[in-house]
């Protein structure tokens, strides 16, 4: 027998709507192309940096607290306010700033990419996306660069900045997990484990994240910069340049 209890029907219904919208920005079947990067780490395999589970997960481990948590995040966070507050200058201001600072022309070609194509995929959406394709082009985001056009879909519907925060993360985490198992290679078994260390450690990113100004946000990791700049002209590669 299924008995009825008495709810909430509204405050359920945009809990669920939030956390849905977390879950589908943060899924690798978003239409982006995210899964086509390794960002440097395919170049790390190739120079003998990392070469099994335990590498992999202290390599990627550390671009989250010394790249992700430094730069996207903040950046994903403090574009979402601006968003919620419809401020258009300051939107183009971060978006400016994630552009101008991507150390390679690898990643500034990827931040450029995922941008545009999560902006075909808001156009795509047609009215089911309750106008986020126009409000991004009224944004005149020249070009999108991805933190700050998915942090604007993130801020379109309801859903706490640490809640997206932790989405992003964990989105940026399964793209690099699976390159690893690609790259590597390594098993599926292996990958899980890596990102359940990563898991343990995304929360202790957005917190960092939310923590940070403007001048204490900072894209300088100068290590990652040579390695992606030399998968630029690395002769095999599985993964996009």
């Amino acid at each position: 027998m299924i008995t009825r209890t008495d709810m909430d029907t509204s405050t359920t219904t945009t809990a669920d709507a939030a956390l849905l919208r977390i879950l589908w920005l943060a899924s690798p079947a978003l239409p982006v192309g995210g899964f086509s990067y390794s960002e440097g780490l395919e170049a790390a395999v190739d120079a003998g940096l990392v070469l099994d589970e335990t590498s992999a997960a202290d390599w990627i481990t550390d671009q989250l607290h010394l790249g992700l948590a430094r730069c996207d995040l903040p950046v994903v966070a403090q574009a979402m306010r601006a968003w919620r507050d419809h401020d258009l200058p300051r939107l183009q201001a971060l978006n400016e700033w994630v552009l101008q600072t991507r150390e390679t022309r690898e990643l500034r070609l990827q931040t450029e990419q995922m941008g545009r194509s999560l902006l075909e995929w808001a156009r795509s959406l047609g009215e089911l996306g309750n106008g986020l394709c126009d409000r991004l082009l009224s944004a005149r985001l020249d070009p999108p660069s991805y933190p700050v056009a998915c942090a604007c879909a993130l801020a379109h519907s309801p859903g706490s900045e640490r809640e997206c925060l932790v989405g992003f993360a964990f989105g940026w985490s399964e793209n690099l997990v699976q390159a690893a198992i690609k790259a590597i290679p390594l098993g599926q078994s292996s990958g899980q484990r890596i990102l359940a260390r990563l898991a343990r450690d995304i929360p202790l990113a957005v917190n960092h994240a939310l923590s940070l100004g403007d001048d204490e946000r900072q894209a300088f990791s100068p290590g990652l910069a040579i390695l992606s700049a030399r998968h630029e002209t690395q002769y095999s590669r599985l993964f996009r340049s």
